[in-house]
């Protein structure tokens, strides 16, 4: 299943360069992470826990709406784990790009959203690792395709760098600004802005700090 809203040629470039990035804030916080063999896929299911929780629909006890674009961002916090255990198979982000991408075009069939999501968490706890092939589903049951993951996966690896710079490890960062969470922040500052813009990554970071209390602009 080959995604429609971007050539595979592109998506490879794309994926080097979510690589990289993911490579750059694996070292921020651990600058020897590979040797340290971090359990990314023990991330990987509880997010997908996450995720079911934003997209809401398996409580039925009580209404659970969904929530689409925090579901997009689980789904981006599940790739950033899942490219963390590529890099560490790999160790060459190029190669590692085009095994992902041809993973994700070979595709596999949807079973429905909240079936899809456990299939990807069983495969974490049973494999340790991650199920690239079943990503493409998961996006398309929120109306959603590569380039999106791609725009929103360079906005919150910036997030990420932000709160490390502004003391996340430490504990010293406030995760909620004006009674709302920076994810819901990151939404509107991403929505905003052309993920092909050359310093989009720049223009994110910049909107983050205008907007993190006790900030300069």
């Amino acid at each position: 299943m080959v995604s429609n809203d971007v050539d595979q040629v592109s998506m490879v470039e794309k994926t080097v360069v979510m690589l990289e990035m993911q490579d750059s804030m694996n070292s921020r916080v651990d600058r020897d992470w590979i040797e340290r063999h971090r359990p990314w896929y023990r991330a990987i299911w509880i997010e997908c826990a996450e995720l079911m929780d934003h997209y809401g629909g398996w409580k039925w006890w009580k209404d659970s709406p969904k929530d689409v674009e925090q579901s997009m961002l689980e789904i981006v916090d599940i790739w950033h784990f899942g490219l963390s255990i590529r890099i560490s198979e790999k160790k060459d982000h190029r190669r590692a790009a085009k095994e992902i991408v041809a993973e994700w075009c070979e595709g596999r069939p949807a079973h429905g959203f909240l079936e899809d999501v456990e299939r990807l968490a069983e495969f974490a706890l049973r494999e340790q690792g991650f199920l690239v092939a079943i990503v493409p589903s998961l996006l398309d049951g929120l109306g959603r395709g590569f380039n999106d993951l791609y725009r929103c996966y360079i906005g919150k690896n910036v997030l990420n760098f932000f709160r490390q710079d502004h003391g996340y490890r430490d504990g010293s960062y406030v995760k909620t600004w004006d009674c709302r969470e920076d994810n819901e922040h990151l939404v509107e500052i991403l929505s905003s802005l052309d993920a092909d813009d050359p310093d989009f990554q720049e223009l994110v970071y910049a909107g983050l700090k205008q907007r993190y209390p006790g900030s300069s602009s």
